[in-house]
C-alpha cells in the first residue's frame, strides 16, 4: 500500500496547522483505497417456521440472528407465505414446526404441508436442512406434524444437518443443544469459517422483562361469576392489574398464568408413595427445593401421559400397563389415560415409587396455561382480563379439577398475586382497515377475543360492522357477558348477535347450525371482504365451523367443493380466516 503524503516537520505551518493538515490528508488518501471487506457468508439459510402462538417465531428469529453473527446469511420466513417449489431452490433450511389441536400443522402451515404431500411436490436432493418439533407430550399425537414433516423431506431427498429434535412445553434447552449442534455442524461443513462479525448495537422497542421464567406478580382485583348459580358449570371473568409491571398486550393476545398444585392432591400423592415432602431436590434450573414444594409448583401431576405410564410400568414390572402400552392397545390406552393422573398410578400399583428423586424424574414439567385475554387495553388501561370455564369432576371415587380453573376459582382471592405473561399471538388480530366488517364465532369461553374485539373497535371508533355468533348450553344460565353485549346490540357496535342455546329446546342447536342458517347473509359479508374470526375447542368446534363454511360457500356462492376448498384457502392467505383453537 503506497505511503500517506505527510506534511514535513519543517514546513511553514505551526505544529497545529501541520497536525489538522496531515489529518486531513490521511482521511483523504484513505477514502480512495479499498477497504477490508466483512467475512463473506458461508451458507444462505432459510430459516423457516410454522407457530401457532408465537414461540417457534421468536425461536427462529434467536437462531437467525446467531447465524448472522457466525457470518452466514439468514433469512426468517413463516411457512404461511412459503411454497415447496420455494424450498426446492434452497440449499440449506431451518424449520421449526409447532404441533397444535391432535397432531395437525398451525392453520397458516396447513396449505404448505398439504402441498408437500402431493405427488406433484419437488425433489429436494439438493437441500441440507435441519428441523426442531415443537409440541406438548399430554397430547397423544406428541409433535406429530414435526416428525411428519422430518418424514416428507427426508422422502423428498433432502438431508438432515443434524438430528431432528423433538421439545415438550419447555422448550428453552433442547433448543439450545439442537442449535449448538446445528451451529458446529454448519461450521465443519465449510473450509474457512469466518470470523464472526459483531454488528452495531442498535436501539430497538423495549422487550418486556417478564416471561415464563421470569413472570410478573399481577394482583387479582376482579372476580365473579358468569353463569347462573344453578348452571351445570361454573364460568368466571377475571381481572388482573397489571400496573407498574410495564406488560402491554394487544386484543388478540394470551394471558399466560403459571399455576400450581391443589395442595390436598399433593398431600395425598405424599401419604400413599409414602414420602415426607420435605426431601431436598436439585432441579435443573432452579434454586434447591423440597419434594413438597416441586410437587405443588414445579411438576404435572393430574395427567398421564404414555411417556409417564411406559416409565413408571418399568420401574414397577407392572404388567397391566405395560400390555396397554401394545400398539394394538391404544384405544384403551387412550380411555385408561383420560381421568386419571398420578395418584391413580400410585394408588393402583404401591411400592413402584420409592424415592422423592424417582418421582421426580418420572414427572414432566408443570406448563403455564394460556387464556385468551378477554380486555381491550385501550378499553381496560392497566388490567388485563380472562374469561375462565372452571373444570371439575367426579371420577374412580375422586373429586378433581383443572389445576388453574380450580386455582382462580378456589384458592386465589382478590388481592392475592399469581405469577402472570404475555403470550403474544400475532396470527389472531383484528384487520389493519378499520372499516373491514368482521365476523366471530365463540361459543363458551371462545367469546373472549371477540369481547376484547368488541370493546377494541369502540374505543378505537372503527366503522366496520361486527357479527358474533355466541352458543352456550342456557341462556337463563350460560349467556355469558349478557348484559354488555344486549348493550352492544342497542348501540349499534354489534351490528348482528346470533345466539345458539344447544339445551334451550327439544333438539340441540349449535353455532354451526346458526351460521348455516344465516349462510346467504354470511356470505354477502365475506364476499364484501369481511374477515373471519373462529375461538374455542379445535376437536369438534372449529371442524364443525369449518364444514359448516365449505357448506355456505358451496350453497349460497354456487361453487363446487373444490372450488370451495380454495375459497377457504384464499381466506387463510390472505388473513381472513384466523383460528385462535385449543
Amino acid at each position: 500500500m503506497p505511503a500517506i503524503p505527510h506534511i514535513p516537520d519543517n514546513a511553514p505551518f505551526t505544529p497545529a496547522q501541520r497536525a489538522w493538515l496531515n489529518g486531513f490528508l490521511a482521511g483523504m488518501y484513505s477514502r480512495d483505497q479499498p477497504t477490508a471487506q466483512p467475512p463473506t457468508a458461508t451458507r444462505n439459510v432459510a430459516v423457516l417456521y410454522a407457530s401457532q402462538t408465537g414461540t417457534s417465531e421468536r425461536l427462529a428469529k434467536k437462531i437467525a440472528k446467531e447465524l448472522k453473527l457466525k457470518g452466514h446469511t439468514a433469512r426468517v420466513t413463516s411457512l404461511e407465505s412459503y411454497a415447496p417449489t420455494a424450498l426446492a431452490t434452497e440449499q440449506c433450511a431451518l424449520i421449526l414446526a409447532s404441533t397444535y389441536g391432535e397432531g395437525d400443522p398451525p392453520d397458516h402451515a396447513r396449505l404448505f404441508f398439504d402441498q408437500l404431500c402431493t405427488d406433484q411436490a419437488p425433489r429436494l436432493d439438493q437441500l441440507d436442512y435441519a428441523l426442531l418439533a415443537l409440541g406438548d407430550s399430554h397430547y397423544e399425537h406428541f409433535c406429530k406434524f414435526g416428525v411428519d414433516l422430518d418424514s416428507r423431506l427426508e422422502t423428498l431427498g433432502a438431508k438432515r444437518l443434524c438430528p431432528t429434535v423433538t421439545c415438550d412445553v419447555d422448550v428453552d434447552e433442547p433448543f439450545e443443544a439442537w442449535k449448538s449442534e446445528l451451529l458446529t455442524r454448519l461450521s465443519a461443513a465449510t473450509s474457512a469459517p469466518p470470523t464472526p462479525v459483531i454488528a452495531p448495537v442498535v436501539p430497538t422497542a423495549p422487550i418486556s422483562l417478564y416471561h415464563r421464567k421470569n413472570p410478573f406478580l399481577a394482583t387479582l382485583i376482579d372476580k365473579r361469576s358468569l353463569t347462573h348459580n344453578i348452571s351445570s358449570k361454573q364460568t368466571i371473568h377475571l381481572s388482573f392489574s397489571l400496573d407498574t409491571s410495564g406488560l402491554d398486550y394487544e386484543a388478540g393476545d394470551a394471558l399466560a398464568v403459571l399455576p400450581s398444585n391443589d395442595p390436598c392432591l399433593v398431600s395425598d400423592i405424599l401419604e400413599h408413595a409414602q414420602l415426607s415432602g420435605s426431601e431436598p431436590l436439585a432441579l435443573p434450573n432452579s434454586d434447591r427445593q423440597t419434594l413438597a414444594e416441586a410437587l405443588t409448583h414445579r411438576l404435572q401431576i393430574t395427567r398421564l401421559s404414555r411417556k409417564l405410564i411406559e416409565a413408571f410400568a418399568r420401574a414397577g414390572a407392572c404388567t397391566t400397563l405395560l400390555s396397554l402400552l401394545k400398539p394394538e392397545q391404544q384405544s384403551h390406552l387412550d380411555q385408561y389415560m383420560h381421568d386419571r393422573g398420578l395418584i391413580d398410578l400410585i394408588l393402583e400399583h404401591p411400592g413402584v415409587v420409592t424415592s422423592a428423586q424417582q418421582l421426580v424424574d418420572l414427572l414432566p414439567q408443570l406448563a403455564p396455561r394460556l387464556y385468551s385475554i378477554s380486555s381491550s387495553p385501550r378499553s381496560h388501561a392497566g388490567e388485563v382480563h380472562a374469561t375462565v370455564a372452571v373444570v371439575r369432576y367426579r371420577s374412580h371415587n375422586r373429586e378433581r379439577g383443572g389445576v388453574c380453573s380450580t386455582l382462580f376459582a378456589d384458592r386465589t382471592a382478590i388481592g392475592e398475586k399469581l405469577p402472570i405473561y404475555i403470550q403474544h399471538n400475532k396470527k389472531f388480530r383484528l384487520p389493519l382497515d378499520s372499516a373491514t366488517p368482521i365476523i366471530m364465532i365463540g361459543p363458551g369461553t371462545g367469546i373472549a377475543p371477540f369481547r376484547a374485539f368488541l370493546h377494541e373497535r369502540r374505543a378505537t371508533s372503527a366503522t366496520g360492522r361486527n357479527w358474533l355468533f355466541f352458543g352456550e348450553r342456557s341462556a337463563e344460565t350460560d349467556f355469558l357477558y349478557r348484559e354488555e353485549l344486549e348493550q352492544m346490540t342497542a348501540s349499534g357496535l354489534l351490528t348482528r348477535l346470533d345466539t345458539a342455546f344447544s339445551r334451550d329446546q327439544a333438539h340441540k342447536i349449535y353455532v354451526q347450525d346458526r351460521m348455516i342458517e344465516q349462510g346467504a347473509e354470511l356470505f354477502r359479508w365475506l364476499e364484501q371482504g369481511a374477515t373471519l374470526y373462529v375461538c374455542g375447542d379445535a376437536t369438534y368446534m372449529a371442524k364443525d365451523v369449518d364444514a359448516a363454511l365449505h357448506r355456505i360457500l358451496e350453497q349460497h356462492g354456487s361453487l363446487s367443493p373444490e372450488a370451495a376448498r380454495d375459497f377457504v384457502s384464499n381466506l387463510h392467505d390472505s388473513n381472513r380466516y384466523q383460528r385462535d383453537v385449543y
